[in-house]
């Protein structure tokens, strides 16, 4: 099994973003995957309680028929660092920061994203207000996962 657990900085916009679309481009092999996102900031989450996905982001996901309903931001833990396989950050920021969270005995598994297809960050909408290229940055950051995974399957 693949877990997987996508990281910004609120966990309202790209994180849950990616989240939602590895889920809908796996889900004919979704026992293979434990898929969830997450924040290296408490900005969106008040009292233990996470704000929902961003509407504009909620709104782009379902322009492309893929449902995120019922999400809500939640932080990166430590515990998280040594659950999961690999934690793919956003942008340079959220993988320092997520690097620090996680701890040293786990920061190995903090990755961009894009990494998996050429570099760079994800373009992030709450400053360029662009949900379609977050939407596509994010799918090809996916797709070249996808094709590692695929490439050194365990």
């Amino acid at each position: 099994m693949h877990k997987i657990m996508f990281v910004c900085h609120g966990n309202i916009c790209r994180s849950p973003m990616a989240e939602f679309q590895l889920k809908a481009m796996v889900a004919d092999r979704a026992e293979e995957f434990e898929i969830a996102s997450s924040a290296v900031s408490t900005e969106e989450i008040w009292n233990g309680i996470g704000n929902p996905i961003y509407p504009p982001a909620k709104a782009e996901l379902a322009k492309h028929g893929i449902s995120c309903g019922g999400k809500r931001a939640q932080l990166l833990t430590a515990k998280d660092g040594e659950y999961y396989d690999l934690l793919l950050c956003m942008d340079e920021s959220n993988l320092r920061r997520a690097q620090k969270i996680v701890g040293a005995n786990n920061a190995h598994k903090c990755k961009m994203l894009l990494s998996f297809a050429g570099g760079g960050s994800v373009a992030d909408p709450w400053y360029t207000g662009n949900f379609t290229t977050t939407y596509n940055d994010i799918e090809r950051g996916l797709k070249g996962l996808l094709t590692y995974l695929n490439e050194n399957r365990r």
